[in-house]
C-alpha cells in the first residue's frame, strides 16, 4: 500500500479495503471484513458503521494512514489478536482496554453476565453483593456493576500481569459500586463470608494437555487464564469451596466452562453440597454456562 513517486498521495478507501479483506482470507482470519473495517477504523478514528458510510461516500485513505494500516494488517496475519492490535475489546455495552497479560474477554461470556445480572436484580435485598471470581479484564464484573447500579460489586484478580488491565478499566468506568480486590480466589474477601447474593466466574478451565484450537488464544492469551489441572477443573473445584462460603442461603453461583465440561463440573457441584445445578448453552447450541444454588 506504500506509495512510490509516481503513485498518487491517497488511494480509493474502497480499493484499500477490499485489499485488506483478501490479505486476511488468505490467512485464515474467519472474519475478515470485520477485521478489516475495525483495522481501517482504528487507524481512522472511526466506528465500523463511520467506515461503511465513509465507503460509501467514496473517500480515500493517505499514504501515511495506508502504512499504518499495512503495519496492522501484517501483525494480524501473524495471529496477532484484533483487540491486541486495537487495545479494545467490545463487551456488552463495554469497551474494554485489553492486551499481552490478560485475557481477552469472548462474547459467549455474555451469557455468564447475563445470568450474574439477572440473580442480582432478582435478589430480594436493597443492596444485593455480587462478586466476579478471576476477574481479568474486568468484564463481568463491571457488566454487573454498570447493569445493577443498586449492587455492590467485587472484583478478585491475582495475576500481576492481568491486575493492571482489571485496574484501568475500573478506573476507565469508574463505577462508584465496584471495588477491585487484588487476592486469590480461593481465600478471597474474608469480610463478605455468608453475605453474597451472587458468584460468578470464568476460570481457566482447559486441560492442561490440551492445545487450543486457535492461535490467536494458543500464542497470546495468558495461560494462567486458559490452563485448569489435568483435567482442566481444579480451579472449579477450588471455586465451589469458596462460593460455597461466600454465598448466603439461596444465593447463587455461575461458572463458565468448556462445551464437554457439564457433567463432571455438575459431579463436583454436587458433591460439594450445591443445589439446582443447571446448565445453559450459548447462542451457538453448547452448553456454556452451569449455575447451582447455595
Amino acid at each position: 500500500m506504500n506509495a512510490t513517486p509516481d503513485e498518487p498521495a491517497t488511494r480509493p478507501l474502497r480499493e484499500v479495503r477490499d485489499a485488506t479483506v483478501r490479505t486476511l482470507q488468505a490467512a485464515g482470519i474467519a472474519d475478515a471484513e470485520v477485521d478489516a473495517d475495525l483495522l481501517i477504523g482504528h487507524v481512522l478514528g472511526l466506528s465500523r458503521g463511520g467506515v461503511h458510510a465513509r465507503l460509501v461516500i467514496g473517500d480515500v485513505l493517505s499514504t501515511t494512514d495506508a502504512a499504518a494500516l499495512d503495519v496492522l494488517v501484517a501483525r494480524r496475519v501473524r495471529r496477532e489478536p484484533l483487540q491486541h492490535l486495537t487495545g479494545r475489546a467490545a463487551f456488552r455495552s463495554l469497551e474494554l482496554a485489553v492486551g499481552p497479560g490478560v485475557f481477552v474477554p469472548r462474547p459467549e461470556t455474555e451469557l455468564l453476565a447475563q445470568l450474574a445480572i439477572d440473580a442480582l436484580r432478582a435478589a430480594a435485598e436493597p443492596e444485593p453483593i455480587g462478586v466476579d471470581l478471576g476477574s481479568g479484564s474486568g468484564a463481568i464484573a463491571l457488566s454487573m456493576a454498570t447493569e445493577v447500579p443498586h449492587a455492590r460489586v467485587h472484583a478478585v484478580e491475582n495475576s500481576p500481569e492481568a491486575f493492571p488491565w482489571t485496574r484501568r478499566n475500573v478506573d476507565e468506568v469508574a463505577a462508584p459500586n465496584l471495588e477491585l480486590v487484588f487476592g486469590d480466589l480461593a481465600e478471597a474477601l474474608p469480610g463478605l463470608e455468608g453475605r453474597v447474593a451472587v458468584v460468578a466466574s470464568n476460570p481457566p478451565y482447559i486441560p492442561d494437555d490440551a492445545i487450543p484450537r486457535d492461535p490467536e488464544v494458543r500464542l497470546h492469551d495468558p495461560e494462567h487464564a486458559l490452563y485448569g489441572g489435568p483435567d482442566g477443573l481444579d480451579v472449579v473445584r477450588v471455586l465451589s469451596r469458596r462460593a460455597l462460603v461466600l454465598l448466603h442461603p439461596g444465593g447463587a453461583l455461575m461458572i463458565e466452562h468448556g462445551e464437554t465440561q457439564s457433567a463432571e463440573i455438575a459431579e463436583i457441584l454436587k458433591a460439594d453440597g450445591w443445589h439446582a445445578v443447571a446448565h445453559h448453552r450459548d447462542l451457538t447450541g453448547r452448553d456454556r454456562v452451569t449455575t447451582a444454588r447455595r
